[in-house]
């Protein structure tokens, strides 16, 4: 990903590392099991959420230029195949980008890297879709 603030070499310094990105993972966490909007997102993810809030936050950690957790445990994230066994339709993505944009805000992530990573983010949401045109 080539998403820079002029002063930091990543996107993981721009957004404030770990514990920054552990707060927007949460919130996004959090939100699917209270937000009644995210409901067809909830149910995707069965009945706990732990496995996908570490999964999530090791990938991104990655994904913006920091440690590799998610990699070194792993292997190659392949997003599409492991997503592959969920029904992921527009509904589902639109849900995901919604509260992915709700933790962001919340997470008060600076405004110009949380619109670009809004648009790397619905790239690979909609990548993901396998039901629905």
């Amino acid at each position: 990903m080539q998403i820079q603030e002029p002063n930091a070499k990543t996107p993981f310094e721009w957004i404030g590392g770990e514990p920054v990105i552990r707060q927007m993972v949460d919130r996004f966490y959090d939100l699917m099991d209270l937000e009644p909007g995210y409901a067809a997102l909830r149910a995707a993810h069965g009945s706990s959420l732990d496995k996908a809030r570490d999964h999530l936050f090791w990938f991104l950690c990655g994904w913006m230029g920091g440690p590799d957790y998610f990699v070194e445990r792993f292997g190659h994230p392949m997003l599409r195949a492991r997503h592959m066994p969920f029904k992921i339709g527009i509904l589902e993505r639109d849900q995901w980008l919604a509260c992915m944009d709700q933790s962001m805000i919340e997470a008060g992530i600076d405004p110009v890297l949380r619109e670009r990573l809004k648009t790397s983010f619905f790239q690979t949401a909609d990548w993901m879709r396998n039901v629905g045109a």
